[in-house]
């Protein structure tokens, strides 16, 4: 227990420092007007067509930073301030959206990897919780191991999961950079370019907290399922 919180506290200050960082950067880019003036719907569907991706559609979402690309019926979904924002932080965002729908167009494998977890992966989300909770009780109280071998093994995926997120989401960032240095049909000058970056960056590190965390998760409840979390 004392080592998972000596593990856990820097992961937490980290975390928080990471998404302060990011959200600081995004809010900060959205105030920065493209020299194109293009929404983040235009940027999205000019990448599309520059990629030759005709069979995909740009639509508005609710929420904020709820950006997403969805594999099953081929949308690039964005938040109302990405979809008719005309700043960086909204041809950044628009960008790394259209990043995933041009890895579904190559069939990109860690993104079809990652889309048949999805379903598993809210089910067990939803549950883990619950489970290890009563996994702990009943190893505590009868010291059967069954409930919390079952929490862990769900946690095993969740960790997966994200590890397999990464990949994912640093080829989409990666796209979309290579797309706004070298595309003609939008000129993005050398600062927008570098914010955009920038932008992208601090996204992809909230991302690489989240799998940081959730291997110190599944180490600890391992070590309990083995009888060491609790030295």
């Amino acid at each position: 227990m004392i080592t998972y919180i000596i593990f856990i506290i820097p992961v937490l200050i980290t975390s928080m420092i990471v998404q302060w960082r990011f959200r600081t950067k995004f809010s900060r880019y959205s105030e920065m007007q493209l020299s194109s003036g293009l929404s983040g719907k235009e940027v999205a569907q000019k990448m599309l067509l520059d990629n030759g991706i005709f069979d995909v559609q740009v639509m508005s979402t609710d929420g904020q930073l709820s950006d997403y690309y969805n594999p099953q019926n081929r949308t690039v979904n964005l938040s109302t301030d990405v979809y008719h924002g005309r700043s960086v932080a909204a041809a950044a965002v628009a960008a790394h959206e259209c990043g995933h729908a041009i890895q579904d167009s190559k069939r990109y494998k860690w993104l079809y990897l990652r889309s048949e977890m999805v379903p598993v992966v809210s089910l067990t989300s939803n549950l883990l919780q619950w489970i290890l909770i009563l996994g702990i009780m009943l190893i505590g109280f009868t010291g059967n191991p069954v409930v919390l071998s079952l929490g862990v093994f769900g946690l095993a995926v969740v960790t997966l999961f994200s590890l397999i997120t990464l990949p994912v989401e640093f080829d989409a960032s990666r796209r979309a950079l290579l797309w706004i240095n070298n595309n003609h049909s939008v000129k993005f000058s050398a600062s927008e370019s570098q914010q955009a970056k920038d932008a992208l960056w601090w996204a992809a590190m909230t991302y690489i907290i989240a799998a940081i965390g959730a291997l110190g998760s599944l180490f600890y409840y391992l070590g309990m399922l083995f009888g060491r979390g609790g030295r």
